[in-house]
């Protein structure tokens, strides 16, 4: 992660869940995006704790470890947005082996691969905010070809 800068212009980020079992990078994430603009930062170390965050809370985004230390597959927690109602998270698959993210799961967000920059990580948001649409359809798509 870069260093912590101030001077940046904040962004509207909303709520963010951050699914990550490194508790050092998870709390540089919940201070950077704090800091440029997250209204809420909730840190979930793994997807069980993820899934009781989802249940208790919504998100306008959510950054997933892919490899968390309980599943090697972290994106599972994506597929469950279609029970968080009609205006889905942006996710953002945070990894450092894109390769291993099925092709269809990749789509359903955006994939930084690790290391990244804190800089990197707030634009993604941003700009799937400001895109929005299709996450959902998408969604349902994948989940309906693995069934």
């Amino acid at each position: 992660m870069g260093k912590q800068d101030s001077t940046r212009k904040k962004v509207d980020l909303g709520a963010v869940l951050v699914v990550e079992d490194d508790p050092v990078l998870a709390l540089n994430l919940e201070a950077t995006l704090t800091d440029r603009g997250a209204r809420q930062v909730t840190i979930s170390p793994t997807t069980q704790d993820a899934l009781e965050a989802l249940e208790e809370n919504s998100f306008d985004a959510i950054v997933l470890d892919v490899h968390l230390a309980d599943r090697s597959d972290g994106w599972t927690v994506a597929e469950l947005v279609s029970e968080l109602g009609p205006r889905p998270p942006v996710f953002i698959f945070a990894t450092g082996a894109p390769e291993a993210i099925p092709a269809e799961v990749a789509e359903l967000g955006i994939v930084l691969e690790k290391p990244y920059d804190a800089q990197e990580l707030v634009d993604a948001i941003e700009r799937q905010r400001k895109t929005g649409g299709g996450v959902l359809a998408r969604l349902r798509e994948v989940i309906a070809r693995r069934r």
